[in-house]
């Protein structure tokens, strides 16, 4: 078995933000943390507007909890009357789109990116997140890189999806690690 040596000093993260420079990514990072995720900002219409302000694309009908973060609106497109939760994290490294009537419940976290972790640099390994209409992220889970939440999917609490989601299914339960073909797979429940 090789052995990797992980060097993080030759890690350079130069796409770190696609679609932003230094200067925009800076801006956003006060402004989200002042405003945004600040937990005294009851005003979702405010939020909303900073949002779009920095390049989210967002439908109408958005409630957006306290203490959400999201990492980049410039990668983020989200659809008419969806739900944030508190505590979820919209971790975009690479683009999020999120379909019409999804709820995102508390804590559920939708993960882009990942590091390669068999080249000792572990640069970025991004992919987007795709979450169709009517689906519904349960509370604390976990969306890894390039998985698709098909229409009216379900991730129930505290799952980890690591490949796409089926029309209709249930989804329970969670593997190894995030990416990796390894370990349990998650059960699928037909729904009624």
């Amino acid at each position: 078995m090789n052995t990797i040596q992980v060097r993080l000093a030759a890690f350079d993260g130069s796409d770190f933000n696609k679609g932003a420079g230094f200067l925009k990514t800076t801006i956003w990072y006060f402004v989200n943390a002042i405003l945004v995720r600040a937990s005294w900002n009851p005003f979702m219409s405010i939020k909303i507007a900073l949002l779009r302000a920095f390049g989210a694309k967002i439908g109408k009908g958005l409630v957006i909890k306290n203490n959400v973060v999201i990492k980049s609106p410039w990668n983020l497109v989200v659809g008419d009357d969806c739900w944030l939760g508190e505590d979820c994290w919209i971790d975009n490294l690479d683009k999020v789109v999120i379909g019409s009537n999804v709820c995102i419940s508390q804590g559920a976290l939708l993960l882009t990116g990942n590091h390669y972790y068999t080249i000792s640099s572990m640069p970025y390994r991004n992919a987007p997140i795709k979450v169709e209409d009517g689906a519904w992220i349960g509370a604390k889970t976990t969306v890894c890189p390039g998985v698709t939440v098909r229409r009216n999917a379900i991730l129930t609490v505290g799952s980890v999806a690591t490949k796409d989601m089926e029309t209709n299914g249930i989804y329970q339960g969670s593997r190894e690690s995030c990416g990796e073909d390894k370990g349990k797979k998650n059960k699928r429940i037909n729904r009624q």
